[in-house]
């Protein structure tokens, strides 16, 4: 249970619809929902959320606003315009629960400070089932005070919930996260492309990694499920959205004068993917460029 009354939540696509849902179910509060699509809007308005048509609305009905958007640059379609910083109020909080650019981050929290609000990172890991079943990871960037304030309104929806330091470290961790997944499911598709030239099943190469010293959470989600049965959904973390989140990461690296070249590589077989027409693919179809042979 949290202190809040009121919650606005904004951005309700794969990722937001079930973490808005768990608001509904379990935090007491009233929540205020917005989306440009009608679809998820009728289905939280049948579980009990408020429906309204804009953002300037969500941010005057709400104390504390939650924001589960695609990219940085629809943070700033939000942020700007007739959005957050033209309608926010001295003493509310926005939360931003997606993966974006630590630099917008941070100057987004320094508009708000302005105005006497707070700006708090929270991007979540783990999968759209973790959103259903309200199990997600989250890496908080957060003052200690705000920190302690909206953590129990995210443990409505995760089971991890980390302070990774103050504003922007939530974003850093979370980059970092997705960096380190993308080159081991790369390592994963080289692996399964190398197997199966050489007489090993895939299915039974991953099984059997997965009792050893190269087991993890992408052998065991992105490679069986997805690499083996050449599996890759639209509508899933796309290799848009990869090469979106990597690019934050060279990024950062770039800003503190260091070369990160496995995460160079994996961004030039992303784009390899997205220029062979796989873009809006589960990034694991990587997997099907390396294994074209």
């Amino acid at each position: 249970m949290s202190g809040y009354k009121t919650i606005g939540f904004i951005g309700l696509g794969v990722m937001g619809e079930p973490i808005c849902r768990n608001l509904v179910k379990k935090s007491s509060a009233r929540v205020i929902a917005f989306d440009l699509a009608p679809e998820p809007l009728a289905r939280l308005s049948a579980d009990g959320a408020e429906i309204v048509g804009s953002v300037a609305e969500v941010v005057d009905s709400s104390e504390i606003v939650l924001l589960c958007l695609p990219s940085a640059r629809h943070a700033r379609a939000v942020f700007e315009g007739d959005g957050i910083l033209k309608h926010i109020r001295a003493g509310q909080a926005v939360v931003d629960l997606g993966t974006s650019s630590v630099n917008q981050t941070r100057d987004f929290a320094h508009q708000l400070q302005a105005k006497g609000a707070f700006w708090a990172d929270a991007p979540i890991a783990r999968t759209r089932q973790a959103a259903q079943d309200g199990t997600l990871s989250v890496m908080v960037g957060a003052s200690p005070e705000l920190f302690a304030a909206i953590e129990p309104l995210i443990r409505c929806f995760a089971t991890d919930v980390t302070r990774c330091g103050d504003v922007g470290a939530g974003q850093v961790t979370k980059i970092l996260n997705n960096m380190v997944l993308f080159q081991t499911v790369n390592a994963l598709a080289e692996a399964v492309a190398v197997a199966k030239r050489n007489g090993v099943e895939p299915a039974l190469l991953l099984d059997t990694l997965s009792k050893g010293s190269a087991d993890s959470f992408a052998l065991r989600n992105h490679g069986i499920k997805a690499i083996v049965p050449g599996h890759f959904p639209e509508r899933a973390f796309s290799t848009e959205y990869a090469l979106k989140d990597l690019s934050y990461a060279l990024e950062l690296a770039d800003n503190a004068g260091i070369k990160i070249r496995g995460a160079e590589l994996i961004g030039q077989v992303l784009q390899e993917a997205i220029d062979a027409g796989s873009g809006g693919a589960y990034f694991p179809v990587i997997a099907k460029y390396v294994d074209k042979g």
